[in-house]
């Protein structure tokens, strides 16, 4: 069979497809047929060599995919051929806290960019009915890493407003979720057209950080100088000293990125006088994401993808992704 491999280049993107053998599934482990799989930011950090702990050598990247189960191993009893499932982005977090020592799919060890993979059952989980395999394939990273930072560790209510930065695959799944709880969303994008586009998605309150460079000032005054229960923030240390501005007085901001400018000093003064929560989240566990699969069925919650790739086509797929012109998710079709 086929996957595409990362090959260590210093100068430029290097994706190769090989062929490769996989063998049999052992005790506790399935073989997937994949049919689908997605893109991440950090996947373009995997291929450059951006992050720590790369597995070296020919790597097969992303950590986010969905497929159906084609055969299984010994002692294997919650799944069988033929079921539907997604893989989790961190292979061995069940549930609790989150340890330093589990594996992250597609970095240190190899990713789901094949035809067919083997996986513990235990980095596994059933996707329902109504979602395509292109939409199951964006929920590992993405969609877990807003379920948590909203609801697990944001602890967000009713009611309380949140702010999302960018239209990318986190800050719309947040929108999302905030809206099926039935809190306010102010988001930001440099685009107005992406702006609309997530107006039409129920987002409450619009802000263009390009026309508006002091967005938090502009949280303040749509929420009457309260400022957000929850803040997003994709951007690190290039954002963050707003999003302390934007967050209310005992507020919550959950920093899960790091794509903008990181040539900042960044006062810690507000989260002293304002009392303020600042948290990293690292995805989430498989019981987070079978909570969030629930709430995605109740409401119907369905993943907006902004393209499909084929397989044959991934090296366009990470071109694409690195242009960031995306709204939403781009998948690829095994």
């Amino acid at each position: 069979m086929k996957a595409w491999k990362v090959i260590p280049n210093t100068e430029k993107l290097d994706l190769q497809q090989q062929e490769i053998s996989i063998g049999n599934p052992g005790p506790g482990e399935v073989r997937l047929r994949m049919h689908a799989t997605s893109l991440n930011y950090r996947d373009l950090l995997v291929a450059n060599g951006s992050t720590p702990q790369t597995k070296e050598g020919g790597l097969i990247p992303l950590s986010d995919g969905a497929g159906q189960i084609i055969a299984i191993g010994e002692g294997v009893t919650d799944f069988t051929p033929g079921d539907r499932v997604a893989n989790m982005f961190w292979r061995d977090w069940q549930s609790g806290a989150f340890d330093p020592q589990y594996t992250a799919m597609g970095a240190s060890i190899d990713g789901v960019l094949a035809e067919e993979v083997i996986l513990p059952t235990k980095a596994l989980v059933k996707i329902p009915d109504f979602l395509s395999y292109e939409e199951a394939a964006s929920l590992p990273c993405a969609a877990l890493t807003a379920w948590n930072a909203l609801m697990e560790t944001g602890d967000l209510k009713p009611g309380q407003t949140v702010v999302t930065l960018g239209t990318g695959g986190v800050s719309l799944f947040a929108l999302q979720f905030a809206k099926s709880l039935g809190a306010k969303v102010i988001i930001t994008s440099s685009s107005n057209d992406k702006l609309a586009r997530a107006g039409k998605m129920g987002a409450d309150h619009l802000v263009n950080y390009r026309e508006t460079p002091d967005w938090a000032a502009e949280v303040l005054r749509l929420t009457d100088g309260v400022g957000a229960d929850v803040v997003l923030d994709t951007g690190g240390p290039g954002t963050l000293e707003q999003s302390l501005q934007a967050a209310r007085f005992n507020g919550r901001i959950t920093m899960i990125g790091v794509q903008a400018d990181p040539g900042h000093n960044i006062s810690p003064l507000p989260i002293l006088f304002k009392k303020l929560r600042l948290q990293g989240i690292m995805v989430g566990s498989r019981d987070m994401f079978i909570n969030m699969l629930a709430q995605m069925t109740r409401h119907q919650i369905r993943p907006v993808i902004d393209q499909v790739f084929d397989f044959n086509d991934t090296p366009k797929a990470f071109e694409a992704m690195k242009t960031a012109g995306h709204f939403g998710k781009i998948a690829i079709a095994v």
